[in-house]
């Protein structure tokens, strides 16, 4: 499988496919392996900038150094662009939301060989259109994305985790999400445990453990629940979207699954049968045309998804 290693690679492979009528596909055709580099990171900021071949680990290795870490936890070890890409999160989704919500800008390569910039470096940036957030989920069917500038956060001090076995958990959750109590992350491990993450200093954590207690029940534990919640959405095969106040009407439906409430998002055995609501296909069928308006882009191969829907959320 070919893979790019530099901005002018990427946009002569795109060109040639492009004015040959060739379809590419991201991630099965060419891919971004040999973009691996951290480009910047501004520590004072909480900001990085790095290529999209880079592993998470890899960042994630080298933000630790300095006390930080981006926030997405997805299964396996993606790359940034495929995380982008496939819009793929974690638990921490609960707190710190899913790519677009870390994404700060973008350097892309159009289908016909453009190299395209968008957003910027900082948190607050209002300059031009936003094509990173855009693109987010967008599997590889508008452009091959080359760098991302990604928002950072902090190494919480000190972390716990409370599990609540319950035959009840939709009156569970909606008692953990009317509380003021501050969750990193709240997953549904169906059927039988909520599992909710804390985080911050030792104190902090220590009386919000306390009260989340004496409100819910449960026991603190020191398994390794969100290495399983995080598999058992590896093994998901299909992703079934839900409001957030239906939950007990969809866990009765389900016969397991890991289930995010806030997001409204469940990982499930099969994908369910469903149709896009009115005009999203066409809509998304404009904006494609806009960008590649050939059709040389043909959406990401298996590198991006690596097991995990969780697609244009």
């Amino acid at each position: 499988m070919p893979s790019v290693s530099s901005l002018a690679e990427a946009s002569a492979l795109l060109s040639a496919a492009n004015a040959e009528g060739r379809r590419v596909r991201i991630g099965a055709d060419v891919t971004t392996e040999g973009l691996d580099r951290i480009l910047e990171h501004e520590a004072g900021d909480l900001t990085c900038t790095v290529e999209a071949g880079v592993r998470l680990s890899t960042l994630q290795a080298a933000l630790a150094d300095h006390g930080q870490r981006l926030a997405l936890d997805p299964p396996g070890d993606p790359t940034v662009g495929s995380c982008l890409a496939a819009n793929l999160s974690g638990p921490l989704r609960h707190r710190f939301g899913a790519p677009r919500d870390l994404v700060l800008g973008v350097t892309l390569v159009l289908a016909d060989g453009t190299i395209a910039n968008a957003g910027g470096k900082v948190v607050k940036n209002v300059a031009g259109y936003d094509l990173a957030k855009l693109v987010c989920g967008s599997e590889g069917t508008l452009a091959l994305i080359a760098r991302v500038s990604l928002r950072l956060h902090p190494i919480p001090a000190a972390s716990a985790t409370l599990c609540v076995e319950t035959d009840e958990p939709a009156a569970t959750v909606a008692a953990l999400l009317r509380s003021p109590l501050q969750l990193s992350a709240l997953d549904v491990l169906h059927p039988g445990r909520v599992c909710v993450l804390f985080e911050g200093g030792q104190a902090s954590v220590a009386d919000q453990l306390g009260r989340a207690l004496a409100l819910v029940g449960g026991a603190e534990t020191t398994a390794p629940v969100w290495d399983e919640s995080r598999a058992r959405q590896a093994a998901s095969r299909g992703r079934l979207r839900f409001a957030p106040g239906r939950l007990g009407a969809v866990l009765d439906q389900l016969a397991d699954a890991i289930v995010r409430p806030a997001s409204g998002v469940a990982y499930v055995a099969e994908q369910p049968a469903s149709q896009p609501p009115a005009g999203v296909s066409t809509l998304l069928a404009r904006i494609r045309s806009e960008f590649d308006p050939r059709g040389t882009l043909v959406g990401s191969g298996l590198a991006f998804t690596q097991g995990v829907h969780e697609c244009k959320t």
